[in-house]
């Protein structure tokens, strides 16, 4: 299967080669939901924590009598039922883990990106670079592929710092490093721009089996 290759200034330059196996497949909607909830479980931090009881400061001493004041009793100004207590059954670090397998974590990145060559969701560009960081010269280049109205994520073959501060403060543009796209990154968006070298990479790498 052969895709076209843009420049800068949105004109056709040449064609790369990709494997059908990788970008001409029948998607697997149902991997690509297990592959969804396994990258979202595994980035929560966990941190979450309340205090209990015995964590609360304060509350060593029994506020009153057992008996003969004609109210509840209490043993602690920071029981859980009391204003400032600790929390009862509340959240505590936890790390949160689910596994896939590599077989299902490609599928599901190739069932994308098939589905994204289908809806012509895909631009290739030869390369970008930039003299200096300038967010007026990426926007040039979005305006020039026709794309500037679209959520992006771009897609180098390696991160450069100049193309980075560029596109930064564009609200609809992130950038991922192509070999390191997950499943969410490729689903995440209305377009995805490649590099040329990006895209090759990113197919290789998903040929594997």
């Amino acid at each position: 299967m052969r895709l076209q290759v843009h420049n800068t200034n949105g004109e056709a330059t040449s064609k790369v080669t990709v494997h059908d196996s990788v970008f001409k497949i029948e998607p697997n909607e149902d991997v690509v939901y297990r592959a969804v909830i396994a990258e979202m479980i595994n980035s929560r931090q966990g941190t979450h924590s309340t205090k209990t009881k015995g964590e609360v400061r304060g509350g060593g001493r029994k506020p009153w009598r057992q008996k003969g004041r004609g109210v509840a009793r209490a043993g602690s100004i920071r029981s859980p039922i009391w204003r400032g207590g600790g929390v009862t059954f509340g959240p505590k670090p936890k790390k949160y883990k689910a596994r896939l397998p590599k077989k299902m974590k490609r599928l599901a990145r190739r069932s994308v990106l098939s589905q994204k060559v289908k809806d012509k969701a895909i631009v290739i560009l030869d390369e970008i670079k930039f003299d200096t960081p300038k967010t007026k010269l990426f926007l040039e280049v979005i305006s020039n592929l026709g794309i500037e109205k679209k959520k992006i994520t771009f897609l180098p073959w390696q991160v450069d710092r100049n193309v980075m501060l560029s596109l930064r403060n564009i609200p609809n543009v992130s950038l991922v490093r192509a070999k390191q796209v997950s499943t969410i990154d490729l689903l995440d968006c209305d377009v995805l721009l490649f590099e040329k070298k990006g895209i090759t990479e990113l197919n290789e790498q998903l040929l594997v089996n």
